[in-house]
């Protein structure tokens, strides 16, 4: 069966559909019947009876004012005491009408099986009595006919009997003093069957002031009547007197009204049978039946109640667990149209504060709401948290009247209204606005959070109970839970902690966090962030220098690999004004002011362009938590614990999404390169980029990606390197390069092979020299002769420095036959003391002879030239000062141009050990060495004194 929406099926009465109820028509008055001068709907008890549900609690009651007016039994006094608003004063007037007898029984919907069930068949006319406390002033007598009435029991007596009546506590009356249980046993039984209903009686008595007196009484003489009046209603079988009291000291207005209401307890509770009228349930029934015809269309109504509680069943664990239950299909069939989750919010949550009226409160409250919603044509099958017209000005003033200042604008600006946070989300995002999802969760948010009294362990409501207020049949859930988490980044007043929602009138901590993050500044604040991060995160084993955000002045050029991290403003990726490229060609081509050598040292690290706005805000976000957190912890800022937990638990996850946005934003690895043309390289730069995982480490990454594609190259086999020799360098006029010079140039220009170190580059040169395959090395040239030449020695053992020559492997071959020396007959095998062969391949030419093993040096025709071998430096010592001034920018050129001149050589070790001397006359301060101390150690100083 398709659902029906209420509307079609529960018609509000005539006077919520025209709007025009007044509040005051909400407001029993007991007096204005007894007068005869309230609305109809109250002074006729037919029509009174017609729109009041008889609760389990009031039947019983009304059973027993029957059985004590027939003089049946039944309990003489009864004191009614429920929450502000729980349908006390209904409740007499329902034993008003039914006692005073104006209209047969029959007329009374619902009295008949009362009675039946008592037995009783004829009830008799009781005379009323009606006392109301907020009618009557102890320091005015009140004017009846000749007759000047004081206290109560003055007026008890002259409505019981009039003047006759008065007459038997006339002398109480005058000297306001109480008449005693005896007269007033008396005055009963004279004018019995009779009822006395007292209504508002504390807000009577809490008006005299101890030790005070006044036409009225004292305070003590008032209290002694109504003990009296307790006791002398056991000796009267057919009179009975029921009495409202609130239930709490709160509701009793001020010190006198609780100190009334305890001794008044105290005299009641000696007799009383004690009512609590009203159950919550009940409520349900009491409410639409004062608002809602009757509906005659049950069929609709069940069929939408079960599609209701289908889906609870069907999505046990998204909603509360109370859903579960079979009897959660009784509550919606008993609160249709309204559904069960607004009346527990009302009269549980609202029905706390301290203005709102239980029964009354809701009334009013849903009369307003429900002519709003019949006159917009709302189709909602149940009225729901999720549908309270929050834009309607009537709707909203009666509920933000009982809670305190503030709310008005936080409603207007986060909830509901054209101009609401929450409708300008649904007005770009379709999947909401066609089933007003942030609206519907807002409103539910708002009535279920709003009433915050202080007395609940935890604020707010839990995403369960969002769903349940908010979602109809036939929606999708995730719709509604994406709204919600929406709202809780962008609405400035819902605050979200231990798994709840909440609205307040102070700006969420989402908000103090909005406001803060403008005061950071890109340069100073949020840059050093990610650079500290990156420098956790950017590792590699291949690269021996790692610069991050470094000016290109303070890149060495010199022969270390090394990744350069690209500022988030010069990202890779379309239509960026600043690119990876421009910026990392830049660096590439210059060193400062001045021409970057040694290009092909340098790959580059660069941000994405789709995701580096995102990184920066995030940073902000981080930021702004963290400022918020230290103001909390310092006491600068006060926060409440709940809030306190969640700037941390902001704060931490802040930090958390950054580390992975790092990941997930530097993950692109340029390398440079150069196009070739006719095989020759051209001028134009080419940049080959590689993707990094972002779902692992950048470390890794970097390493996985320039292995596999080789982009620095770690082994080299001689045979690559034979052919770049015979690419670039061998010629019929330059059969031999230096070596150096091939290094240099690798390590220069961009079509080169880029090696790792010199290492490398030296272990390819010794295992080519093994061979003669690849190439010949000589130590130098005299003339037309190779010093240290070496062709296919597989011992051989090459340093690479400038004197090194790698010669063409033909050129090598011709070279080792001219110079193979003569064999001496007779001397085959043999070597002359003093001298040595060269075998085959394994000799070298030096100047115009052949290098032996021994220490001379003989040329082709065997003479010795005598020449000792040249005493090479082993050692170098420098020391200089610097200005403590400069020290940083001196040390820094000190590296470059010296130290690293031994650092890229094999097999040199340096040493570098710093002195620093500091004076003062006037001595140190403590602070001062402390902090010099503490860094000393953390820089691993071996000696730091002060003397």
């Amino acid at each position: 069966m398709t659902m029906r929406p209420w509307r079609e099926v529960a018609i509000p009465h005539e006077d919520v559909l025209k709007g025009k109820f007044q509040q005051a028509e909400f407001a029993a008055d007991l007096s204005r019947v007894h007068d005869g001068t309230a609305t109809k709907e109250y002074l006729d008890p037919a029509l009174f009876y017609a729109r009041t549900y008889i609760t389990e609690g009031m039947e019983i009651l009304l059973g027993s004012v029957a059985e004590r007016i027939a003089g049946k039994g039944g309990d003489p006094v009864i004191q009614l005491q429920t929450a502000f608003g729980g349908g006390k004063t209904h409740t007499l007037l329902a034993v008003y009408h039914m006692a005073q007898g104006s209209v047969p029984t029959s007329d009374l919907a619902g009295i008949s099986p009362i009675l039946d069930k008592a037995g009783i068949y004829d009830l008799p006319k009781a005379r009323c009595v009606v006392l109301d406390g907020t009618k009557m002033a102890p320091g005015i007598p009140k004017k009846r006919g000749s007759t000047e009435v004081r206290t109560l029991w003055g007026e008890l007596a002259w409505q019981l009997g009039g003047e006759e009546g008065y007459a038997q506590v006339r002398a109480a009356d005058l000297d306001g003093t109480s008449p005693g249980k005896e007269v007033l046993a008396n005055l009963l039984e004279a004018y019995a069957p009779c009822i006395i209903l007292i209504d508002e009686l504390v807000a009577y008595i809490r008006q005299l002031e101890a030790g005070k007196s006044y036409p009225g009484g004292t305070f003590e003489s008032n209290l002694s009547f109504i003990q009296a009046l307790t006791e002398s209603l056991k000796a009267v079988p057919n009179a009975v007197l029921l009495a409202s009291l609130p239930e709490s000291a709160l509701e009793a207005g001020g010190e006198r009204g609780a100190k009334a209401l305890a001794a008044l307890e105290h005299y009641f509770g000696r007799v009383q049978a004690l009512w609590k009228p009203v159950a919550t349930e009940e409520a349900f029934e009491i409410v639409r039946r004062r608002l809602f015809s009757t509906i005659s269309d049950t069929a609709a109504r069940d069929a939408v109640c079960r599609a209701y509680a289908d889906q609870y069943i069907q999505h046990s664990g998204i909603f509360p667990p109370e859903t579960q239950e079979s009897r959660y299909y009784d509550r919606l069939v008993a609160a249709y149209p309204i559904h069960p989750e607004l009346f527990d919010r009302l009269y549980e949550d609202w029905a706390s504060l301290e203005n709102f009226q239980r029964t009354r409160g809701v009334l009013k409250l849903m009369a307003k709401m429900i002519h709003r919603l019949w006159q917009d044509g709302n189709n909602d099958t149940l009225i729901m948290p999720g549908s309270v017209p929050l834009y309607d000005g009537a709707t909203r003033n009666e509920l933000l009247y009982y809670l305190p200042q503030g709310w008005d604008p936080v409603v207007e600006r986060d909830m509901d209204g054209n101009t609401a946070e929450t409708a300008m989300i649904e007005n770009k995002d379709p999947r909401f606005g066609s089933i007003h999802a942030c609206r519907r969760v807002a409103r539910t948010i708002f009535i279920g959070s709003a009433p915050d009294t202080g007395s609940r362990t935890s604020r707010g409501i839990r995403h369960d109970q969002v769903l349940l207020g908010a979602i109809q049949p036939g929606q999708q859930i995730g719709i509604f839970s994406d709204a919600l988490k929406r709202l809780t980044e962008r609405l400035h007043h819902l605050n979200e902690g231990n798994s709840r929602f909440w609205f307040d009138t102070r700006p969420n901590l989402r908000r103090e966090m909005e406001d803060r993050k403008r005061r950071f500044d890109e340069k100073h604040d949020i840059l050093p962030r990610i650079k500290t991060e990156l420098a956790k995160q950017v590792k590699s084993e291949i690269a021996g220098g790692i610069h991050i955000f470094t000016p290109g002045s303070d890149i060495p050029d010199d022969t270390v690999i090394r990744l350069v991290v690209l500022p988030p403003d010069a990202p890779y990726g379309r239509h960026q004004l600043r690119s990876a490229e421009w910026c990392a060609a830049d660096l590439l081509k210059k060193r400062g002011e001045q021409p970057r050598q040694r290009q092909n040292r340098l790959i580059f690290l660069a941000a994405d362009g789709d995701t580096k706005d995102r990184l920066l805000e995030q940073v902000r976000s981080w930021a702004a938590w963290e400022s918020i957190v230290d103001d909390y912890e310092k006491d600068i800022i006060t926060l409440d614990n709940i809030m306190g937990r969640t700037a941390k638990e902001q704060r931490d996850s802040a930090k958390n999404i950054f580390e992975r946005l790092i990941r997930e934003t530097y993950r692109w690895l340029m390398v440079p390169g150069l196009e070739m043309a006719n095989g020759k390289p051209s001028s134009q730069v080419t940049w080959e980029k590689f993707q990094l995982d972002s779902g692992k480490t950048i470390k890794a990454e970097i390493d996985r990606i320039i292995r596999e594609n080789e982009i620095v190259i770690e082994r080299w086999s001689p045979i690559f390197l034979s052919g770049i020799l015979k690419q670039w360098y061998w010629r019929a006029d330059t059969p031999a390069i230096s070596a150096q010079k091939v290094w240099h140039d690798s390590c220069c220009y961009l079509y080169l092979p880029r090696l790792k170190d010199e290492q490398v580059y030296s272990a390819a040169i010794t295992a080519g020299a093994r061979s003669r395959e690849y190439f010949g090395t000589a130590e130098g040239v005299e003339g037309e002769k190779y010093r240290g030449f070496v062709f296919g020695d597989e011992n051989a053992r090459i340093t690479v420095d400038s004197a090194l020559l790698l010669i063409e492997p033909e050129e090598a071959a011709r070279y080792e036959e001219a110079t193979r020396p003569p064999v001496v007959p007779g001397m085959e095998g043999t070597s002359p003391s003093g001298w040595g062969t060269s075998p085959a391949g394994s000799g070298g030419a030096t100047g115009s002879g052949w290098s032996g093993r021994g220490s001379g040096v003989r040329d082709p025709g065997g003479s010795p030239t005598g020449t000792p071998p040249v005493q090479k430096k082993r050692r170098f010592i420098g020391r200089v000062e610097l200005d403590p001034i400069n020290a940083k920018t001196n040390f820094s050129d000190i590296v470059d141009e010296l130290i690293q001149h031994f650092t890229v050589k094999t097999g040199v070790r340096v040493k570098i050990t710093i002195d620093i001397e500091a004076e003062a006359e006037a001595g140190f301060d403590e602070d001062l060495q402390r902090t010099v101390r503490e860094n000393s150690s953390a820089l691993r100083f071996k000696e730091a004194e002060f003397e």
